[in-house]
């Protein structure tokens, strides 16, 4: 892609770039390491608001938001599959919590390292 793009790298240039994204120095890039690499940098005033909402949801204060965290948070019940009997609210809650997992992180907590910075900048630039 570098090369596509007309830029020339040496060999120590190109090393430099990739230990900079390669967080945590396994000598490869996993995917979560490579949508960070290409994440443009946030603004001060969106980390704010991201944050914000983090912590409003976070209502243990532990740094991850639980299933336990989205009670008189999070409207389960109007959710359509909770409202056509297939889902519990539970259920709901969990597919929530799901959708900010990654590929490398799965726990089904929202929070940790990429919380409530996602989306940081190029290789956490």
């Amino acid at each position: 892609m570098v090369i596509r793009a007309g830029i020339t790298l040496g060999s120590r240039e190109a090393q430099q770039i990739f230990s900079l994204c390669d967080k945590n120095g396994s000598g490869s890039m996993d995917f979560e390491e490579f949508l960070e690499a290409l994440r443009p940098p946030m603004s001060a005033a969106r980390k704010w608001i991201i944050a914000d909402a983090f912590h409003k949801l976070d209502k243990t204060g532990a740094g991850l938001v639980s299933v336990e965290d989205l009670h008189g948070v999070y409207g389960g019940r109007t959710h359509p599959k909770y409202q056509s009997g297939e889902w519990t609210e539970e259920q709901v809650f969990r597919a929530f919590l799901d959708s900010f997992d990654s590929p490398n992180d799965t726990d089904g907590k929202g929070g940790g390292r990429a919380a409530p910075d996602q989306g940081a900048g190029l290789c956490g630039a």
